[in-house]
């Protein structure tokens, strides 16, 4: 069985960023990636906590050691991309889930929910 990354980052309004990768069993096909981006806020942009993703926030805040802010932080995660695990991945990073169930997860998004991010009280 293939497995894939999933690839995507938290950008605050400084452009700091923090990159996250969740390793998932099995494969999407390009049409199911484009699916996928289209029910992106602008192609690109989620709320982690939404779909089940981790957020990446607190990973920025201690890769710059600061601390949320109202003017720098938002509730949005920005895709990145979807391609093929090599084997170091595989060792390195813990099993996410499938790319299917995360596909499906995305799917049922009918309009992204601010308030289901912690972040909602910043920006």
């Amino acid at each position: 069985m293939k497995h894939s990354i999933f690839e995507y980052l938290y950008r605050d309004a400084g452009n700091f960023k923090a990159w996250g990768e969740l390793l998932l069993d099995g494969e999407l096909t390009d049409e199911e990636v484009a699916r996928m981006s289209a029910r992106f806020e602008g192609g690109e942009l989620f709320i982690a906590e939404q779909i089940g993703v981790p957020a990446l926030c607190e990973k920025l805040w201690r890769e710059c050691g600061s601390k949320p802010s109202n003017e720098f932080d938002h509730v949005w995660h920005e895709f990145s991309g979807v391609r093929t695990a090599n084997s170091e991945e595989c060792a390195r990073l813990k099993l996410w889930g499938t790319a299917s169930a995360l596909l499906a997860r995305i799917e049922k998004v009918a309009s992204w929910d601010i308030a289901c991010s912690p972040n909602r009280r910043l920006g």
